[in-house]
């Protein structure tokens, strides 16, 4: 049995390694087009930023060492363009001395990977612009010299880029088209990670897009679509990605918007051919996810359906759906998520509710306590729909936690449930994770009613339960403050207010990350008031708010 593997790196060299510990007799060719093989692509960028020193530490093998390890024929700068699915063959073009071959095989597996996307920028030929996909990439972005870096995008190359030149002491602009960095992250999660970028020194742009590049002696200037104009000495484009399958398409095999379509173990529509990696996408998936993880695992799985194929067995086990279970760094912040996100939940149509919690990461009388910022998607039956974390420590547990339960098909109320490990430096008895759940269950049992920060406006009655030191440090217009101790002594004076000025519609309970509040919230509901509390308290209003909270919170006594 002859397999040829197209691309190395995550997919093609997991599936490789893995088809080889099942049969020792296959004949096992892999293609790279590049000269690396085997490289740590996510390390990348942490080389440009000086993290990293020695660049051979960025590849992982070669292929020598593929070769007297597992017996494999690797074949570098070697680019296949055609794929003959009737003959069982590829065609391959030697990218250094143009040779063309003719190669036969039983099963291909396409792991082709994708391409930097190019928008349509004049000027986006400019030497000074660089992408940040390749190990190439990465040694010349490290040698770029200058001082000043201009990053188009603001997905997680994006961010890492601009974090690493910035590192590097260049003056960073970041530029996003969305209305905020992170495009996958919810916008009160997105706000903090533009506040700590702008700690760094970073200049975030959000909101436009570049629209021209103008080449200089001695720098470029980049136009935004809102006029302005910035210096750059380093451009890093960081737009997005492609499917690099023009050849696969050519040979017949179906895609969808540039991806090959495969079903649970990697079949294509031809057959005997396999994909897997950033250019594949399942049958019955929402949409690709080009993420190291899910292209490992796969290659692995589609290995296995090979293996059993020849056997004539059907053991394998299929490709299950990506979650996007992904994390970044942002100077001291951790950012990390897993499953849909708000755009995506309401383009299907499905009912959710949202919950906002801000507990530490560790007992609070242990020195060092920050908080664990958790935002989480439950659907109506309890499911957990996505997650999202932020903070400065703790995040990849969590966020590692909470995959792992919705992989299971747990409940967002089986997470109160979880017997997390504890000790005053790692948590706390009640974990995070622990406290999301009970705040989700209290919102399934009827317990609670949220109000999102979305849906406030400058004339929504608020029961401010804070001190009048928090409460004169800002707050929302319309608001009464008691602080939740008082409160059971006051209620007269909260039933004045309604009266006065609330009538019949409900108003919202807010403290200052939702635990004072929901002890309010139960006092004034057990009272027979019309009553919400708002989800995380003003901690997530501030940052729904981002750069408006200014304008639009009170400062004073009111």
């Amino acid at each position: 049995m002859r397999v040829v593997v197209v691309g190395g790196v995550a997919g093609g060299m997991s599936a490789a390694a893995r088809l080889r510990r099942r049969d020792e007799g296959a004949e096992i060719v892999v293609l790279e087009r590049s000269k690396y093989v085997s490289f740590a692509n996510c390390g990348l960028p942490y080389y440009v930023g000086g993290e990293i020193e020695d660049p051979a530490k960025l590849l992982l093998h070669t292929p020598h060492t593929l070769k007297a390890a597992l017996n494999l024929d690797v074949r570098i700068n070697s680019e296949v363009t055609a794929i003959n699915p009737s003959a069982h063959s590829v065609q391959v073009a030697n990218t250094e001395t143009r040779e063309v071959y003719t190669l036969t095989y039983d099963h291909l597996i396409l792991s082709p990977g994708a391409l930097a996307s190019r928008p349509p920028i004049d000027g986006l030929d400019s030497p000074r612009v660089h992408t940040l996909r390749t190990v190439d990439d990465a040694l010349a972005l490290r040698e770029a010299s200058g001082t000043r870096a201009v990053v188009l995008g603001a997905g997680f190359i994006g961010i890492e880029a601009t974090e690493a030149l910035a590192h590097r002491g260049f003056e960073t602009h970041l530029v996003e088209y969305a209305e905020h960095v992170l495009p996958p992250l919810e916008v009160e999660m997105a706000t903090l990670v533009t506040r700590e970028l702008r700690g760094l020194g970073v200049c975030v742009h959000a909101g436009v897009a570049a629209q021209t590049i103008t080449h200089g002696d001695d720098h470029d200037s980049v136009t935004l679509s809102d006029g302005t104009v910035l210096t750059a000495d380093v451009i890093v484009l960081s737009t997005g990605v492609r499917p690099d399958t023009v050849f696969a398409e050519a040979a017949g095999i179906e895609t969808s918007r540039g991806y090959i379509l495969v079903d649970e173990h990697g079949r294509t529509s031809v057959d005997d051919v396999y994909a897997v990696g950033d250019a594949a996408v399942g049958r019955d998936h929402d949409g690709p996810v080009a993420l190291a993880g899910p292209a490992n695992r796969g290659g692995r799985l589609v290995a296995d359906a090979i293996a059993d194929a020849e056997d004539s067995e059907a053991a394998a086990r299929p490709i299950p759906s990506p979650q996007g279970t992904a994390i970044v760094r942002i100077g001291s912040l951790t950012a990390a998520m897993t499953g849909a996100n708000r755009q995506a939940l309401d383009a299907s149509g499905a009912e959710y509710f949202t919950v906002h919690t801000h507990a530490n990461q560790h007992a609070g009388y242990f020195p060092g306590t920050k908080p664990v910022h958790i935002l989480m998607h439950v659907g109506a039956d309890g499911q957990i729909l996505g997650a999202q974390a932020v903070g400065a420590d703790g995040v990849d547990r969590r966020i590692d936690v909470i995959a792992t339960a919705m992989r299971a098909g747990l409940s967002a109320t089986d997470l109160i449930d979880l017997d997390l490990a504890y000790a005053p430096p790692y948590g706390q008895a009640k974990d995070p994770v622990n406290q999301t759940g009970m705040v989700a269950h209290n919102v399934a049992t009827g317990e609670l009613v949220l109000t999102g920060p979305d849906a406030l406006t400058e004339a929504t009655p608020i029961l401010d339960v804070r001190t009048p030191g928090e409460y004169a440090a800002g707050h929302m217009p319309n608001s009464l403050n008691i602080p939740h101790t008082q409160l059971r002594d006051r209620l007269d004076e909260v039933r004045t207010w309604v009266e006065t000025n609330v009538g019949d519609q409900p108003f919202v309970v807010m403290c200052a990350a939702g635990v004072r509040s929901w002890i309010g919230y139960r006092i004034v509901r057990h009272a027979g008031f019309n009553v919400t509390m708002l989800s995380g308290g003003i901690q997530t209003l501030r940052a729904w708010l981002g750069d408006r909270a200014e304008a639009v919170l009170v400062t004073g006594e009111g």
